[in-house]
């Protein structure tokens, strides 16, 4: 999920701000140091999709769940479990069951959170009436896909309450990453006679938006902003320094860059990459690593993308050097594979995208061959091509990249593309619901440190497989690497699955992100993690 990501999501250039800009916009009781009482405004980008835990696949709508919502665990500075509504757990031996033994946490209405709230979220999830994109992220628990597809019941699950404070979880098998996947988005509790009481617009009204995190929504000003407070009945209420959160919606980087300047930002998330330079020789510039990939997706479905060669061959044909150095102008990877650097390959402590390498050079175009394989898909020279249409949203930064890809196809394959833009709910519902396009603009940022976080998505079936890809090998060897008996036999699967996946060419990916921000110089305690979150639980303005 950075802001224009699906997560993870889903995912969108990053960051921007000059040296003295903001005043930090503290309260007047603000202190010195690690001051309580500040009001943080940071631009999310845009409208949330959704804001529904159960729903949300973007990282916008994200950012405001984990800061009203909090799961049985949370993320460190370092992305690992810690306690969170859960103050301690215990596994069997085999890893495949885990007890939680809840705290006294409330909502933020006052009443308390309880094992039964957890157990119903999970269930919503995986309940096929919810249409959740992210109901897989769950099949990690015993019978979560049967469930999901309806091959078994509710009571099949490896769910079990077993009083308000204690919550037995049964998996399908030894995984990994699940105590980090328990802090995840789709993993928060909600309130059952919330939900149920008001199912349409529950996440619409601040009074009815209940929540166990450290904030709580008071103001939803639709495509201009949201407004948070603390959370008085969060159970760490009183490690928890901002007293208010704005969250604002502006989606031109230009827009926001001029917002951050005039101080009406603390926090920009989307500068232009023509500032990139100056803002990095001014000193202001801050890079956060970032677990993440810009890419576009074609639809396997629709002419001509539904035969491989023809999208090797629009893949081959771009130079992403060119594109990195002269439009997006950062110091961004170029990306000759799907997975990004920075995921774990073994114990061992080998980086996957490293063990690999590269899948092509990723620094020319490889135009020859792009036209051979044009060819051998019976389009010679381009000839005989349906219309061609590549779908953006709605941004300065993807216009930028689309013109430049737009032109690199007419030089090298001698192709014609239009490209058209949609904004950004628009968009999602185009390439998520609708199917809609041919070729359009994708990000994904993972869920989880680990390349399962983007290989798993691309099953058959699953919610954010945008491209409608399936492959039996492909999940086949993902299938295998939940089952395996080593980390390294995991993680060989997991490289034959990208193998099948880059051999099939259903994603093309341009570059690995860097994290860009330009934040109030005043501001400090805020948490940027390799996942694409900022955390403001424990930021202050120091003096």
């Amino acid at each position: 999920m950075k802001r224009f990501l699906t997560f993870g999501l889903a995912i969108l250039m990053v960051m921007s701000v000059t040296a003295g800009c903001g005043t930090g916009q503290q309260d007047k009781n603000a202190g010195k140091g690690d001051a309580k009482g500040a009001v943080i405004r940071y631009n999310m980008g845009s409208e949330p999709q959704s804001i529904d835990p159960a729903i949300n696949s973007a990282v916008d709508g994200a950012e405001v769940i984990l800061h009203n919502f909090e799961g049985l665990t949370t993320l460190d500075e370092n992305s690992k479990a810690q306690p969170g509504i859960a103050k301690s757990w215990d596994m069997s031996d085999d890893g495949l069951n885990i007890t939680f033994h809840l705290r006294d946490a409330k909502w933020s209405d006052g009443k308390p959170v309880t094992a039964e709230d957890f157990a119903y979220a999970w269930k919503r999830v995986l309940n096929p009436e919810t249409a959740s994109s992210y109901a897989y992220q769950l099949y990690f628990i015993k019978n979560g896909e049967n469930y999901n597809l309806g091959k078994a019941k509710e009571e099949d699950l490896g769910i079990k309450v077993i009083d308000d404070k204690t919550l037995e979880v049964t998996l399908e098998n030894p995984t990994p990453f699940m105590m980090e996947l328990f802090a995840f988005m789709t993993y928060m509790p909600v309130r059952k006679d919330v939900v149920e009481a008001h199912s349409e617009d529950w996440t619409q009204k601040p009074e009815t938006y209940i929540g166990d995190g450290a904030f709580k929504m008071t103001e939803w000003n639709h495509n201009d902003s949201m407004t948070f407070v603390k959370n008085d009945n969060y159970w760490d209420a009183g490690s928890i320094k901002p007293d208010k959160l704005i969250f604002t919606m502006i989606s031109e980087p230009s827009t926001e860059l001029s917002a951050f300047e005039a101080g009406s930002l603390d926090f920009g998330d989307n500068p232009p990459p023509a500032d990139l330079a100056r803002l990095k020789e001014e000193g202001v510039l801050k890079e956060y690593p970032l677990l993440s990939t810009y890419a576009y997706v074609f639809n396997t479905k629709a002419a001509p993308f539904d035969n491989p060669k023809v999208r090797k061959a629009f893949s081959l044909a771009i130079d992403r050097k060119a594109i990195v150095d002269q439009v997006v102008k950062g110091d961004e990877k170029l990306a000759a594979a799907w997975v990004p650097y920075g995921m774990p390959d073994t114990e061992a402590g080998e980086d996957f995208r490293k063990t690999k390498g590269d899948y092509f050079d990723p620094t020319t175009a490889h135009t020859d061959e792009a036209k051979k394989l044009l060819t051998d898909a019976g389009y010679p020279d381009g000839k005989g091509l349906p219309k061609i249409t590549l779908l953006y949203n709605t941004s300065e930064s993807h216009k930028a990249i689309a013109e430049a890809l737009q032109e690199m196809w007419k030089k090298n394959l001698g192709v014609d593309v239009e490209i058209s833009n949609q904004e950004w709910q628009v968009f999602l519902a185009t390439r998520r619901q609708t199917h809609d396009f041919q070729i359009a603009r994708w990000g994904w940022v993972s869920d989880y440190i680990d390349p399962m976080g983007f290989l798993d998505m691309l099953q058959t079936g699953m919610g954010n497989n945008d491209a409608q890809y399936s492959n039996p090998k492909f999940d086949e060897a993902v299938k295998k690497s939940k089952t395996a008996a080593t980390s390294e036999e995991r993680m060989s699967y997991l490289h034959q699955a990208e193998d099948i996946l880059m051999d099939d060419a259903v994603v093309l990916p341009i570059y690995f992100y860097t994290n860009y921000a330009v934040v109030n110089p005043k501001l400090q305690g805020f948490t940027v993690d390799p996942l694409g979150y900022i955390y403001f639980q424990h930021a202050y303005f120091s003096e």
